[in-house]
């Protein structure tokens, strides 16, 4: 991978497992003990609030426990080293890439250290816990929710993603399923534009055919290997 000088990435739950960051498909998680029309959705929300409020404060205590694992790491070594043009892309809503160090990342999902009020539509970095519904802190209105993009919303920033993968030389994708959209579809768009594509995962995902090139493993294994080779080129 020579002359390589603007690079999206996208990064998936896959990333974050080896944290001890639940994904759909864990057995016992809080996932699997929780309907996702009840707690991803509005209609969940609008239907049971505090249900809804007090899962997402059960993934931000998950989250205060978790540290970044080593796929994290290598990320943001090529963030700090890499003199070209770098968006980290993440489906993830925790903070596991910024904690590692990495300051090139969009989330396209929306983060659990914030809370997005509905009445005045601001958005407020956040620690604490929301079930027990405190005010927002811009208008005072006890509205906030998870400032999370549920099933059924539009994903955040799609424009600069999309401008993103028309610049790009590479486009990789760790740790993802290939089954959500809009995201499973950003391989397509960069093979459109011919752009190369690599994948890394534990396993083939749902769209690894349309990648130029798929590798599988622990990203904690692939992805500083994989860094070592850009930062080497």
């Amino acid at each position: 991978m020579t002359d390589i000088r603007n690079i999206v990435i996208l990064t998936g739950a896959g990333i974050s497992a080896e944290s001890g960051i639940d994904t759909f498909r864990d057995a016992g998680g809080l996932w699997e003990q929780h309907n996702i029309d009840d707690v991803a959705t509005p209609e969940g929300f609008a239907r049971n609030p505090d249900l809804v409020l007090g899962f997402y404060d059960m993934r931000r205590e998950a989250l205060s426990k978790a540290q970044p694992n080593a796929a994290h790491q290598a990320l943001a070594r090529l963030d700090a080293e890499f003199s070209g043009d770098l968006l980290i892309v993440t489906q993830n809503v925790d903070d596991l890439h910024e904690r590692a160090g990495a300051k090139r990342v969009l989330h396209m999902h929306g983060e659990l250290k914030s809370a997005l009020c509905t009445a005045c539509e601001m958005r407020s970095p956040w620690d604490a816990t929301l079930s027990d519904r405190p005010a927002c802190p811009v208008c005072q209105a006890p509205s906030l929710r998870p400032d999370v993009v549920w099933f059924g919303e539009m994903p955040y920033q799609m424009e600069r993603i999309y401008g993103a993968i028309r610049e790009a030389d590479l486009f990789v994708s760790i740790g993802t399923s290939g089954a959500v959209y809009p995201a499973a579809g950003f391989v397509r768009d960069a093979r459109d534009l011919a752009v190369q594509t690599l994948e890394l995962n534990l396993e083939r995902s749902d769209g690894s055919h349309w990648f130029h090139e798929s590798r599988q493993g622990r990203a904690g294994e692939l992805v500083p290997a994989w860094v070592d080779e850009i930062l080497s080129a």
